[in-house]
């Protein structure tokens, strides 16, 4: 009875370790801008915007998965740096809500997408029905409002970035050229090697968004709304089966059928409204990375002015080394003619001949001076000591 009564506390704890270990905040957002915190696992997110575990795994931050923009049947998933988040035609979950980098997207979702919703219910009191259905063409998707906050904000913080990072580089490069120190070769590293690393993470958003752009498939793969209404339409005669996430491959080839035989060509090669909005964004991040190019356009100058600065001090100590070996020769010629006469060997010039000491030195010292001479122009018609 002991040994019961003291295991089950212990299931309670592991069982509660296991709901929070797999248990994720999650924000639901609608078209008008209501929010729910909820904090579930990933079978309840994959139940309610019938989504593959594989792609929800993307939105994993502990799996290192590139930035990516993808497009299902009836959702798309958005990993772009710590913005993961999932758009449907009527609501956008958002992972994570309580970070302080999605705070900020949390509310400019809850501005903007009522005020849309405000804006377009107005226009559809104002005017009559047969501009009504005019109006509904021109009508921004859901899911593209949605997908223009998240790329506007991902957008926008890569290039705050950028600037906090330009405000830092160019004083440090300035700073180096004019004194080449220890101190300044390591903050200008350390400046570097964050600059590589927002460089890649800037180059990822980059592609992907190049690569939406050049596949009209993937882009009209992100019309929600449109594939949404071809599902509901009499034309198809049977209602979406719910076994499409248990087969991903078979249920996209079913509903790319049933969207052919219930949409016109027209509707389904009109990819311009979205291809405006990937190239508008294409464009910022694309300035963004011309930014860090350009910085590192500036790095490179400054490494090679600092190696060319080098180079002309190693020459200066080259000339310099020259100019002393010179002098060297010369004194340890006169230092032989000393080591000769200094030798104590009996000889007949020694006796009465005190004036030969003088002619000694000063002849030594005329030879000397002169091969230091011949030596120093010659290195300067080779051009190895400057004039």
């Amino acid at each position: 009875m002991a040994r019961e009564g003291f295991l089950v506390p212990v299931e309670t704890q592991a069982s509660l370790k296991k709901k929070t270990a797999v248990s994720t905040s999650w924000v639901f957002l609608d078209n008008s801008g209501e929010s729910t915190i909820l904090d579930v696992d990933k079978y309840a997110i994959m139940r309610r915007v019938q989504i593959h575990a594989r792609d929800l795994r993307i939105l994993d931050p502990l799996l290192s998965y590139p930035s990516t923009i993808l497009g299902r049947e009836k959702v798309i998933v958005l990993n772009l740096e710590h913005i993961k988040a999932i758009v449907t035609a009527e609501e956008v979950l958002l992972r994570d809500p309580f970070e302080d980098n999605v705070i900020p997207i949390v509310e400019e979702l809850q501005r903007r997408l009522p005020l849309a919703n405000s804006i377009c219910h107005g226009q559809g009191e104002e005017e009559e029905h047969p501009s009504t259905e005019s109006g509904e063409e021109n009508e921004f998707p859901f899911e593209f409002r949605a997908l223009e906050v998240v790329l506007e904000a991902i957008c926008s913080f890569l290039d705050a970035r950028t600037r906090e990072l330009e405000t830092d580089v160019y004083p440090a490069l300035d700073e180096l050229t004019s004194k080449i120190s220890s101190r300044n070769l390591d903050r200008v590293r350390k400046l570097k090697s964050a600059m590589t690393r927002l460089t890649n993470r800037v180059q990822k958003v980059r592609d992907e968004l190049e690569q939406l752009l050049d596949d009209d498939e993937d882009m009209a793969d992100l019309y929600l709304s449109r594939k949404l209404s071809g599902t509901s339409s009499p034309v198809n005669g049977f209602d979406a089966p719910n076994w499409f996430i248990n087969s991903p491959t078979t249920g996209s080839k079913i509903s790319k059928t049933s969207r052919a035989s219930a949409a016109t060509t027209q509707e389904e090669d009109d990819i311009d409204e979205l291809e405006m909005l990937l190239e508008a964004y294409f464009m910022q991040i694309d300035g963004t990375m011309h930014k860090l190019t350009t910085m590192r356009e500036y790095i490179d100058d400054t490494e090679d002015y600092i190696n060319i600065q080098l180079d002309n001090h190693r020459n200066q100590l080259i000339q310099l080394e020259l100019l002393l070996s010179s002098g060297t020769v010369s004194l340890s010629v006169y230092s032989l003619v000393a080591a000769m006469f200094g030798m104590n060997i009996p000889t007949m010039w020694k006796d009465d001949h005190g004036y030969v000491f003088k002619w000694v030195v000063i002849l030594a010292g005329v030879v000397c001076a002169s091969l230091f001479l011949s030596i120093i122009s010659y290195a300067r018609h080779k051009g190895l000591v400057g004039s």
